[in-house]
């Protein structure tokens, strides 16, 4: 027995462009401000432009999506993963302002934490295992205190981060925190 396949083509269709204005109008939604309206013959309409000359519905308003982190080259996101990078610094540190510079400028993504307070200063001796130099580097588990070129450089390389800068233009540090983190408030 056979089947007419052209007798139900036409709804199979029309299921399918409703469909895909519907998955339309849900991208426009999610993108901001969409708009709906009828033209002179009767058809309806829908945008993320109001109509020229017509009189048009906003059917909602989306807050714009937040810029995204740009994403970091296989090679630098697979050494962040693997060995993430931590400098601990303080205010008038000529030594935390050159192992910074050394960072940023081999497009080293690195977790910055400053030290400030008697928490911050026991925080730092936790992850130092009881020093109190810095800058204090951690690459993965392994920790340098002080600025040292060629130990800080042989860390990163051994970590297989890269020897120069890969970080995409848009790349922007993060602002340092507290090494140690505020305690909760009271209720």
């Amino acid at each position: 027995m056979k089947r007419a396949h052209g007798r139900h083509g036409g709804n199979w269709r029309l299921a399918a462009a409703l469909l895909g204005l519907v998955l339309l109008v849900i991208a426009d939604v999610a993108a901001g401000q969409v708009y709906k309206w009828k033209d002179a013959h009767g058809v309806t309409h829908y945008g993320d432009t109001p109509p020229p000359r017509a009189k048009s519905e906003v059917l909602t308003t989306a807050k714009p999506a937040p810029p995204r982190a740009p994403v970091l080259p296989y090679e630098l996101a697979r050494a962040v993963q693997a060995a993430p990078v931590v400098l601990y610094t303080t205010a008038r540190c000529d030594g935390c302002d050159q192992g910074r510079a050394l960072l940023r400028t081999r497009g080293i993504p690195y977790t910055e934490r400053s030290v400030d307070t008697a928490d911050d200063e026991r925080q730092l001796e936790q992850a130092s295992g009881g020093k109190r130099e810095l800058p204090l580097l951690q690459v993965g588990s392994r920790s340098i205190a002080g600025f040292q070129v060629t130990a800080w450089q042989e860390a990163l390389t051994s970590a297989a981060y890269p020897r120069q800068s890969m970080l995409p233009p848009s790349y922007q540090f993060a602002a340092p925190v507290p090494a140690a983190p505020a305690p909760p408030p009271k209720p």
